[in-house]
């Protein structure tokens, strides 16, 4: 009787509307959201009621329940009206970490993308003649110079490219591909269920660990219509191994009239300015050696936006830009204003101003300085400087590990588990990684501009 008595004092809907704390957010209150927003708060309360006992229950007044209402409503209201992308603290030592969004970039990208992203722009303008231009002219000349191709395109991802470029030159035909190339990358992307998508026949070559130029030209026959590597870009297999050469690749295309593509994946404009980082295939040598096709990513170790770059001869890229699958991956303003910047970058030679670049160039000296500083003015015995190892991450330069320097903390009264929980949770969130039952921030991945935020974290953190 108690509990039924009390679930009687659950107020209306409107009571809890009308309530002064709930002013500010008059414009929304008639939206359907808040109405389940409402809905689960009264639900809530109503399985609290029964679940506490009859005295606790005959307490509570329908004027208390319906303010602690109104003020629950306003959390969550506020909750659901802020965004949920947000900017993060990497502290992970991951440089190209997919779920952080891969390559941060450049402030001059970004004060471009404001520039012509708030108001009008010759996005497809020609501004010499006054006719319709290309979206994508604004940066294919660029790619061209970077990469000594005869032309390129632009479009949303390196997943799209691949598929464009073999529905464009394979569809209805068989492409040859080795069977240890046959890989799947990030979000269950197969290269074989690509192929099924495109319209193109996988038809593998070799084994897993070797493949020789002889089994291409076995392959090869009348329903070939494209020749096909794929850069390894998350996984290694080391030990008997062997691939054809870039030369013989090429040369067997040639000498059997068939196209050659090759899908690169990282995009690394030039040698990687870290010392750990070697072997990593540059879209240039491809195109130089003669490849007919390339593609690759714009934001991994080319440090841009997320797009999908194709470049190659004359004759196949404008094949593959007439299909009209063309226009339904093609990028908007926002990434062509972002790409541009970077590729310029790239021209002048100022790959430091790149962070991601910046970021795997950093010394380790340097980063071991900035980890002790750091560790002496946190102030606390429980936080001490550390040496570590960096990643690429990203589905690039597998196996690497690049020497790095950090901060430990050891968590004292709670688990490192809790902490990462903890850090999770703050403003900036920080993303973290644990070793040891120990916290680890691997500064490589934290900007200068981020210490004194950490700083002032990691203190409020080690007094919880």
């Amino acid at each position: 009787m108690a509990v039924m008595k009390a679930l009687r004092k659950i107020p209306p809907v409107n009571d809890v509307l009308e309530r002064k704390e709930l002013s500010h957010f008059g414009p929304v209150l008639d939206q359907p959201f808040v109405s389940r927003l409402l809905n689960a708060v009264l639900v809530e309360t109503r399985a609290r009621l029964r679940a506490e006992d009859s005295e606790a229950s005959q307490e509570a007044t329908r004027e208390e329940l319906t303010r602690d209402a109104a003020l629950e409503l306003c959390v969550r209201i506020e909750r659901f009206l802020t965004p949920s992308l947000t900017r993060v603290i990497n502290a992970s030592g991951v440089v190209l970490h997919t779920n952080l969004g891969r390559a941060p970039v450049p402030v001059a990208a970004i004060d471009h993308l404001r520039d012509v992203s708030m108001g009008y722009s010759n996005l497809e303008f020609n501004l010499e003649d006054g006719t319709r231009g290309k979206r994508d002219g604004h940066v294919v000349g660029l790619i061209n110079e970077l990469l000594g191709s005869e032309a390129a395109l632009v479009v949303n991802n390196n997943a799209a490219a691949v598929l464009l470029v073999l529905n464009s030159l394979a569809e209805g035909g068989e492409v040859l591909v080795s069977r240890g190339e046959a890989v799947e990358i990030g979000g269950s992307f197969r290269i074989p269920e690509v192929m099924v998508k495109s319209g193109a026949r996988l038809r593998e070559i070799g084994t897993t660990n070797r493949t020789r130029i002889e089994d291409y030209a076995a392959g090869t026959g009348p329903e070939t219509r494209l020749l096909l590597r794929v850069h390894p870009s998350n996984f290694r297999v080391i030990g008997f191994t062997e691939r054809p050469s870039l030369k013989d690749f090429v040369e067997l295309g040639r000498s059997s009239k068939i196209p050659t593509y090759e899908d690169i994946g990282s995009g690394c404009l030039a040698d990687m300015p870290n010392a750990a980082i070697t072997d990593e295939p540059l879209p240039k040598e491809s195109i130089d050696a003669g490849v007919d096709v390339v593609s690759f990513s714009g934001d991994k170790l080319m440090g841009g936006p997320q797009a999908g770059i194709v470049a190659g001869r004359n004759a196949l890229i404008d094949r593959i830009r007439k299909n009209p699958l063309f226009r339904a991956l093609r990028v908007d303003k926002l990434t062509l204003s972002v790409l541009e910047i970077v590729l310029l970058m790239h021209l002048r030679g100022d790959s430091s101003g790149i962070p991601a670049l910046g970021m795997l160039g950093a010394d380790e000296s340097e980063l071991r300085d900035r980890s002790e500083a750091m560790a002496r003015r946190a102030g606390n015995p429980a936080v001490t400087p550390i040496s570590l190892k960096s990643v690429v991450g990203g589905g690039s330069v597998p196996g690497v590990e690049i020497p790095s320097w950090g901060v430990a903390l050891s968590p004292g009264q709670i688990s490192a588990t809790e902490m990462e929980n903890r850090f999770r949770r703050t403003k900036p969130p920080v993303i973290v990684r644990i070793e040891d039952d120990r916290v680890l921030l691997d500064l490589r991945t934290v900007s200068r501009d981020e210490e004194e935020v950490l700083l002032g974290l990691i203190a409020e953190m080690m007094s919880a």
